[in-house]
Order: structure tokens, then C-alpha cells, then sequence
């Protein structure tokens, strides 16, 4: 389906109607009032903090709130609420994220750049973003679009950060307790406040359990996709002297899952007889230091270090021993057929970042005051050792990768008027990689990469806000690993990305209601995809192949609108449309298939989420929301599709000063979708035919949910 029509209607229609409103928010606008019916989100994760209304680039920030409503563990429990944001499964915990349809959805062997970055507390999970637990997090930042002068090579489609919640300098805690189906619950506590004068200090730790939705039938069991799942977070904030302050994070998590997705029979039913695990053990440290002791400029230093041990494995033919001998199979053609292995993947990843940033102090602008500037220099080591534990090898696959990235940019913010702000960036970046295989394959990667943005915003009055940019993302070029493929599929490119976007704010009706548009299209060079090559063995089975190659360009439009309006003392309502039409150019895949014009994967044609808030009484809180997805190409390597979908939620909350409790349901009408999906055959029982295999995604969960705050 192509909505190139549709987003061209949309994108004037939206325009005329923010417009139509724009004049509506004037004509009230002297009536105004100093308190705002709707809540004044800032960005936090830009180089100055700024009023979300007030941010020239497209971007949802996902708070406490929105996390609340849906009573969301994870970040994948939550990404709905953004429009065009997607996220691929094939793992116990969502991994790998797309935004605008450009973002990996797996890691298997070969080592890859991600197209979207994560970061959590100024720490870089770029990839291993699995242990996204949102217990105590202030809010989620999702931008949408190149962020090559902020974020660099991690961030070419956009970037997630996760900011939790800081220190405080009076005394305060929560508690927060959860029970559900699927024998889950959940204990979290948090505790916060002044250890002296000039320390604050924040402890945040969370426990969550549960059996998972997914029955092996086999070893008549429940518990083989579980999730077990503990966080640890401490924050100190010190305020050193009058011009100098320190803010340290630690994390620990450990997330003990299992993983057993993937059934014969596309259900919830496995019957693997070697269930595997998706297990990431993860230490971290984050230092903070602003030092404002100088005229000219506030200087800030970054730095961070994480280590993390992950386990990613499965029972590669999803069955048991003996599920194709003569007196279980039905057609006795296909009888002893079958094989048996698992495949496993232990990586060790260590990651260290020094970032040094100079921001220009008030009354130190250039060009005769109108233009604020920020400079920098970032450093990143990373490096991982990946040991592969496979049945059909010889022996067990090793491998090292070592990246080193420098970069400097700058940013000028040029006043040009009243109502007019330039905004110019630029980052140059060169990393350097090397990389060795027990296959005796040795590769060594360095590119210079260019990144930055060219921004023109519009402040039309104290409640409309306009904004046009170009923004250049990258992401760095790599090799395939495997000792099967050929080598012309063994080197791949880096990948270039020109974003084009218009945007438009408002602010309505005396500050009750908001409505924020984006209008994009995105030109793609070099396009980094994922395809395979499936082996047939003497056997009969299959070994599944992925890899990475460039194909020629690619093109990615669309439109996002994000929308709240408070009614009244009784009804808020919220919602989000986002759009998207992609397509290749003169690509053909590793089977030879020609996809010049198909659509790119898992970049669904519309995603929508709305949503309404009843609150009868001061302690009652009524939350009722829906959310779907288009249907979208599981991959590039093949045709399958998922199906559209759409999902009903729903929560009742009772509302004390210190506390609330709440009866809370996601999937009300227990929906059967999908988020993963391959096509090959591994069933014996069909002799191997190939077909379409999906990974279900979350059926209908309930439970109830109390938050306690001391």
C-alpha cells in the first residue's frame, strides 16, 4: 500500500488546521492564564535544555505519566504511544528499534553499528537496549530523524534517551508493588534526599518476575520464556564549591530470562526439548562534571563505562527428539527427518566515553551577542568479545571486535531576529575497527564519517512555533563474518542519510490543548539491510544465514502529528498519528529477488495511538486507550508480512495523598499478533516445507498495581 497521495493530503490538511487553531489560541490568548492545564515538558537531552513546544525537531517525550497509564515495565510496553517507532522482538526483551522504517532486528555473528542509539542516565546501551526497565525513570526521549550532531554514528534514524529520576534535597520514597496473570509480580523501591548540606543523594532497586506467556507442551512446563529481571540504580549529586557540581550515577542489572518464542505451530505452545536463555548482566558508572568558573563558557565533562556479559541462545529446531519417528509423525514418508541443535552466543562488551563540551555563558555570544555556540570533543572505546557454541561447528566460533570513535562538533544558535533562530551543527567523526575471527578472517575498518544539521525556526507568537531543517546522519560501514558467504557479500559500506522536515507547534485554547505536526522525507544512500542466505545441509535442514550489504538508495516520508487537549476537570483526551511510506532503489536481494520499489521492512504505513482520561472524582481515575499498526514486511530477505492490528487498554486508578492503586489491562481483547517473523522450513513433520514463522507478541495482561510515596 503507498501513501505518498495520503501524506501530501495529510501533510496541507494538518498545516490548515494548526493554522485554524493558531488563530483560535490568539483570540483567547489575552485571556490567558499563568497556570497551564497542560503539563510544560522540557527536552533534556539536547545541549540546552528547552520547552518540548520549543524544540525544532520532531520528538515524544514519554513521562512518568505515560508510563504510569500503561503500567509499562519496559521501554516496548511503552513505545506505542510514539508515532512511526517500531521495534523488533526475536529476543525475550525488545532489543533493536526502527524509527521512520530504518533500524536493525537482530545480532547474530557479525558485528554492526545500530541505526538507533539508546542511552540511558549519559551511558550508551546503543544495541543492548534489552534491560530498558522504566521503574523510577522521569521520562523517555524518542527522537525521530538524523541526530548527527548531537549523537553522531549512533543515531542516524533517531535516538532514544531515558533520563530517570534525580536526587532530591528533602527527604522522599516510593514503593511500588504489582501482581498479574502469568504468575507475575514486581516489587520496586526508591529512596531519595540530602546524606549533607552539599550531597543529595537518589537509590532506586526493582525486582520483577514472571512466567512468561508461553507453554512448553513438551516438557509441560510454563516458565520457559520467563522473565526475571533486577535493577539497580544509584545517583549522588554534589554541589563541590559555587562553581562546581558533580552529579555520579551506578547501575546493575540483571536480567535472568529465558527464551522460547518460536513455536512448530505459530501458537503459544513450543515444544522445544533445550529451551534457551536471553540473559545481559550489566555494571556501569556515569560522572557529570559543570563547572562554571569561567567567563566565557560553562564547561562540561562526560564520562562513562559499562561492561556487560550477554547470553542469547535457542533451540535452533524448536522440537524434541523423536518428534519424527514412525509412531508420532503422520506421514511416515517424512519419518527420522528431523535434527536437533541449539546455537548460542556469549558476548562480552565493554564500552568507555569521554565527552568535553564548552557552552557559551550569557553575554558571551558571538557576532555581537546574537549567536550562542557550543563546541566539542567526544571519545568512545568499544569493544566486544563474541564466543559462538553451535552444534554443526567443528568447534566453538570466536571473535573480537575493537572500535575506537573520535569526533568533534559545534552547534551556533544565531538570534536573527525576534522571531527567527538559525541554527547550524556540524560533527566530524572517524572510527577506527579491527576485527579477527577464529576463521582466521582479519578486517580492518576506517571511516571518516560527516554528520550536522542546518535548522531555520519561526516563534510566530507566544504559542505557535515553526521550524524547518536538513539534517545529514551516518553510520559506519562493517564486514559479514560467516565463512560460507562469498566475498562479494563480506564488505559493506557506510550508509548517508538527508532528513528534510518542516514542523509546526501550537499551544490552544488558554494552554489546555497542543498539537505538534511534522512533515519528512528522508534520501538514503548506501542503505545498509539486512538480508540471508538460507544452506540446505545433507540432511535435509536448513542453517540460516543472516548478513549485512549496502543496497543502492532508498527513500523514507512521512508525517507524525501528537495531540492533548483537557477538556474540562473531567476529560483529557491524547493521541498520535504517524505515517510513513518507504521504498528501495534498484536493490536485489541475496536470493536474487529484484525489491526496487517494495517497501522497507518493518516500516508499517500508519501507527496511531488514542486515548482519553475520565477523572469523575478527585479519586478516580478512568484511562481508556487504543493503539494499532499497519501490516509490514518482516524482512527484506523475503515477503512475508505481518497482519494490522489494533489494541484496546484500560485502567481504573484510586487516587489517595500518599498512594493509588490500580486495576490495570493491556490487549483487552486478547489479540494474536506478531513482532518477528522468518520464512524457511525446520518442521520435520512437513518435510522441511517452507513457510512463514512468527514470534507472538503479548496476548491480553492484567493485574493490579500499588504505588506508595513516603
Amino acid at each position: 500500500m503507498n501513501f505518498t497521495k495520503s501524506i501530501l493530503t495529510l501533510a496541507v490538511s494538518s498545516t490548515l488546521f494548526s493554522v485554524s487553531f493558531s488563530s483560535l489560541s490568539a483570540v483567547t490568548n489575552e485571556e490567558k492564564t499563568e497556570n497551564s492545564a497542560v503539563e510544560i515538558i522540557t527536552v533534556t537531552s539536547d545541549f540546552h535544555q528547552q520547552n518540548l513546544l520549543k524544540t525544532p525537531a520532531s520528538l515524544s517525550v514519554l513521562t512518568d505519566i505515560e508510563i504510569k497509564q500503561r503500567n509499562a515495565q519496559h521501554l516496548e510496553e511503552l513505545i506505542a504511544v510514539s508515532p512511526n517507532v517500531n521495534f523488533a522482538s526475536g529476543s525475550q526483551r525488545a532489543r533493536y528499534y526502527q524509527i521512520r522504517g530504518i533500524g536493525e532486528r537482530s545480532q547474530f555473528k557479525e558485528p554492526i553499528n545500530p541505526s538507533v542509539g539508546m542511552i540511558i542516565d549519559g551511558v550508551d546501551f546503543t544495541g543492548i537496549g534489552s534491560i530498558a526497565s522504566l521503574f523510577d525513570v522521569q521520562q523517555a526521549e524518542i527522537f525521530r530523524g538524523p541526530q548527527g550532531t548531537r549523537f553522531g554514528a549512533n543515531a542516524l534514524a533517531g535516538m532514544i534517551n531515558i533520563t530517570t529520576n534525580a536526587p532530591t534535597d528533602e527527604f522522599e520514597g516510593a514503593v511500588k508493588l504489582d501482581a498479574g496473570n502469568y504468575n507475575s509480580y514486581g516489587l520496586g523501591l526508591a529512596l531519595s534526599g540530602p546524606a549533607t548540606d552539599a550531597v543529595n543523594y537518589r537509590l532506586a532497586v526493582n525486582q520483577y518476575k514472571s512466567d512468561g506467556f508461553i507453554d512448553n507442551t513438551y516438557l509441560d512446563v510454563k516458565d520457559t520464556n520467563n522473565r526475571d529481571e533486577l535493577s539497580l540504580r544509584g545517583k549522588i549529586s554534589i554541589e563541590a564549591s559555587n562553581d562546581l557540581t558533580i552529579d555520579l550515577s551506578a547501575f546493575y542489572f540483571d536480567f535472568d530470562n529465558g527464551y522460547d518464542a518460536f513455536s512448530l505451530d505459530n501458537n503459544r505452545n513450543t515444544l522445544s526439548d533445550q529451551p534457551g536463555v536471553d540473559q545481559q548482566e550489566t555494571s556501569a558508572l556515569a560522572a557529570t562534571f559543570t563547572y562554571q568558573g569561567f567567563e566565557k563558557f560553562t564547561l562540561v565533562t562526560l564520562i562513562s563505562a559499562a561492561d556487560s556479559d550477554l547470553t542469547y541462545g535457542y533451540d535452533e529446531d524448536w522440537a524434541y527428539v523423536g518428534i519424527s519417528d514412525p509412531d508420532v509423525i503422520e506421514n511416515p514418508e517424512f519419518a527420522y527427518w528431523e535434527y536437533s541443535s541449539t546455537d548460542y552466543y556469549f558476548r562480552d562488551k565493554s564500552a568507555q566515553t569521554i565527552e568535553v563540551r564548552a557552552l557559551s555563558n550569557q553575554g558571551n555570544e558571538l557576532f555581537n551577542g546574537t549567536t550562542t555556540w557550543v563546541a566539542g570533543l567526544y571519545f568512545k572505546q568499544d569493544d566486544e568479545d563474541l564466543q559462538r557454541q553451535y552444534t554443526y561447528l567443528d568447534s566453538d566460533f570466536t571473535s573480537t571486535f575493537d572500535t575506537q570513535s573520535i569526533a568533534v562538533y559545534g552547534q551556533l544558535d544565531s538570534q536573527l531576529s525576534d522571531q527567527w533562530i538559525l541554527t547550524t551543527g556540524i560533527r566530524i567523526e572517524q572510527r577506527s575497527a579491527d576485527y579477527v575471527n577464529s576463521n582466521n578472517f582479519v578486517d580492518s575498518i576506517d571511516d571518516t564519517m560527516l554528520g550536522g544539521k542546518l535548522v531555520l525556526s519561526y516563534q510566530q507568537n507566544d504559542d505557535s512555533f515553526w521550524y524547518g531543517s536538513i539534517n545529514r546522519g551516518y553510520k559506519t560501514g562493517g564486514a559479514n563474518t560467516d565463512g560460507s558467504l562469498p566475498d562479494d557479500l563480506r564488505v559493506f559500506d557506510p550508509e548517508y542519510l538527508i532528513n528534510y522536515e518542516l514542523g509546526y507547534k501550537v499551544s490552544l485554547l488558554d494552554n489546555t490543548a497542543f498539537i505538534r505536526t511534522a512533515v519528512f522525507y528522508m534520501d538514503r544512500e548506501d542503505v545498509q539491510v539486512k538480508s540471508s542466505k538460507t544452506i540446505v545441509r545433507a540432511d535435509g535442514s536448513s542453517e540460516f544465514i543472516s548478513y549485512l550489504g549496502n543496497a543502492a538508495t532508498g527513500s523514507n516520508m512521512g508525517i507524525e502529528i501528537e495531540a492533548n487537549w483537557q477538556v474540562n476537570d473531567l476529560v483529557e483526551l491524547y493521541g498520535s498519528l504517524g505515517l510513513l511510506d518507504t521504498e528501495f532503489n534498484d536493490f536485489i536481494n541475496a536470493e536474487g529477488l529484484y525489491l526496487g520499489g517494495r517497501e522497507q521492512a518493518h516500516a508499517p504505513n500508519y501507527q496511531f495511538n488514542l486515548g482519553i482520561n475520565i477523572m469523575p472524582s478527585e479519586h478516580w481515575l478512568v484511562n481508556l486507550s487504543a493503539d494499532g499498526k499497519d501490516k509490514y514486511y518482516f524482512s527484506d530477505s523475503h515477503n512475508e508480512q505481518s497482519e494490522s492490528v489494533a489494541l484496546l487498554n484500560a485502567s481504573v486508578a484510586y487516587l489517595a495523598d500518599n498512594y493509588q492503586v490500580k486495576l490495570w489491562a493491556r490487549n483487552l481483547t486478547d489479540e494474536d499478533y506478531t513482532n518477528r517473523g522468518f520464512y524457511f522450513g525446520n518442521d520435520p513433520r512437513d518435510g522441511y516445507a517452507g513457510k512463514q514463522y512468527t514470534q507472538l507478541a503479548e496476548p491480553l495482561v492484567f493485574g493490579v498495581t500499588l504505588d506508595y510515596q513516603f
